[in-house]
């Protein structure tokens, strides 16, 4: 029985994966973490933080050369790796709210989220934002409570913190022993053996474990270790211990403790994801109707990303593996189009590099290289017909005029301007006063207008200046209205390239309820975030 073996197979592959995404808000120490994990898998030497992000060198996730220079994540990063016996699907976000759109289309292609907070800053704006998002989602999250080894708050206090902003109950699994910025290591609650920390030269390889039964951690470290049991006492009292069908149900969060840039608690943070977090399960398509992991091959696209190899310039579009058995060559279906779509050249991604792969199972994500048909959303599948939800798009806030520095250099400068559209990068818009040589980007935070600039200069050799918009309201409008806009102060109407929909951009709400109380009947509709 050839399809019970192949679905015995599937399922069987399935349940080895662990594929989660890291989030927090920006300088929680993400990257750091990042590949500190990779590092306690031993899949790479040496971390590349060594004193922190103006020390960073070659950080495996932050391949971009604005990444580096900036010691910032901005666009997400696959890394894909084997612990034990299983298979690590790892997704590095972008922390900075402008580039929220990256990390949430991201949150769509993991089944667990690893959350980062730093000791001494707790919950900040974009965690809470990326907390609602997990919730909204159902998405289980594990909490790292990163940067012990500094000064910090304490760690009650953090936990009632989490407890009363995101109505999601911790339930910790390490306890630190030592206040932040005197952090001696963690008592694992399910044990009640502590794990006492050594720092190696420059935390470039794994920190050095002792493990200590309870009378000699309270032999040597007295005071701190009593402290530690009492508040252990206290949490077991008000019964704040793991619950799997809990955490499954995205009701509570694990928490654990450590100092990623020592890479003090990252092993028991890779032991908590590879006991705890949830294999892949079937995901729901546009109908609501659940997918089993072993139905016929279905995956969706949720990232497009180009030259991020210097010596291969080429775009890649990254694939979340939803159900069945993925062997490069296939033949599958293009749902947008209906069109047959060959798989030839697909790849396993670690960071920047990556290899050619043969077969992935559902939970891995697949880079399909010069995939240039396929856009942000797409689902490709084989047997019986399947679409997968739309993935988030956010409404823009912010624009600016896009101008090359030299006409000369204008079919380059085409060639990006089309490439950052393809990726989500920027939305671009096209005004028929302007032309194509002038088109209008539209983001959702200026620091994408940056982003944009310097890759145009980096990989396509153009230089570039930018004209910003008064605008900052936008809203969907049609041909009828957009004759009647035409002329209007304060406003104006564009054409979003990648689907043709029609903007109308105001500079302000007051202004466009001014026009349309002057203009009634105006088709002005609310440009809503999708996923």
């Amino acid at each position: 029985m050839p399809g019970v073996a192949t679905t015995s197979l599937v399922a069987a592959e399935a349940a080895r994966r662990r594929t989660f995404a890291v989030i927090s808000h920006p300088d929680a120490g993400k990257s750091t973490i990042t590949e500190a994990l990779a590092l306690h898998a031993q899949v790479i030497g040496e971390a590349g933080a060594v004193h922190g992000k103006t020390g960073r060198k070659g950080v495996v996730s932050d391949w971009m050369a604005m990444e580096q220079q900036r010691g910032i994540s901005i666009t997400s990063a696959v890394l894909q790796f084997a612990y034990r016996d299983l298979v690590v699907n790892l997704l590095d976000t972008p922390g900075h709210a402008d580039f929220s759109e990256d990390t949430y289309r991201v949150l769509t292609a993991v089944d667990c989220a690893v959350m980062l907070l730093d000791a001494a800053r707790g919950l900040e704006p974009q965690t809470l934002k990326l907390f609602e998002v997990c919730r909204a989602r159902r998405t289980p999250v594990i909490t790292f409570i990163n940067k012990w080894d500094r000064p910090g708050r304490e760690p009650l206090a953090l936990l009632d913190e989490i407890e009363e902003r995101t109505n999601l109950r911790p339930t910790p699994i390490t306890w630190p022993v030592g206040i932040a910025g005197h952090f001696h290591g963690v008592v694992d609650r399910r044990t009640g053996e502590m794990t006492a920390f050594h720092r190696t030269p420059g935390g470039a390889t794994a920190a050095i474990e002792e493990h200590l039964a309870p009378a000699e951690a309270a032999h040597r470290h007295g005071e701190d270790w009593h402290r530690a049991t009492e508040e252990l006492d206290l949490l077991t009292l008000t019964g704040a211990g793991h619950d799997q069908d809990a955490f499954a149900a995205a009701t509570t969060t694990p928490v654990l403790f450590g100092a990623a840039v020592a890479n003090f608690g990252v092993r028991q943070l890779l032991d908590v994801l590879a006991t705890h977090a949830p294999t892949p399960q079937p995901r729901p398509d546009t109908s609501g109707t659940p997918r089993s992991v072993d139905a016929p091959f279905a995956g969706f696209v949720f990232k497009i990303q180009a030259n991020m190899n210097k010596a291969h310039r080429d775009q890649v579009a990254f694939v979340r593996i939803c159900s069945g058995r993925f062997t490069r060559g296939m033949t599958v279906t293009h749902a947008t189009t209906g069109r047959p779509f060959a798989t030839k050249y697909a790849q396993q991604m670690f960071g920047a590099d990556r290899e050619t792969i043969d077969e992935a199972y559902p939970g891995d994500v697949i880079g399909l290289v010069n995939a240039t048909a396929l856009s942000i959303g797409d689902t490709l599948h084989d047997g019986p017909p399947v679409t997968f939800p739309p993935l988030p798009s956010f409404v823009p806030e912010h624009f600016a005029v896009l101008r090359a520095a030299d006409t000369s250099t204008f079919k380059r400068f085409r060639r990006g301007v089309e490439q950052l559209d393809a990726e989500g990068v920027v939305q671009v818009l096209r005004s028929d006063r302007r032309g194509d040589q002038a088109p209008v980007l539209a983001a959702v935070g200026p620091m994408q207008f940056e982003v944009a600039v310097a890759r145009l200069d980096a990989e396509f050799n153009v230089t570039t200046h930018l004209e910003h918009l008064p605008y900052q309201v936008a809203r969907r409008t049609d041909p009828a209205s957009e004759e009647r806009l035409r002329g209007q102060p304060d406003a104006e109407v564009l054409t979003r390239v990648r689907d043709g929909v029609l903007l109308a951009l105001f500079t302000s709400g007051w202004r466009m309820g001014s026009i349309a109380d002057r203009q009634p009947g105006l088709t002005l509709d609310p440009l809503l975030p999708a996923g």
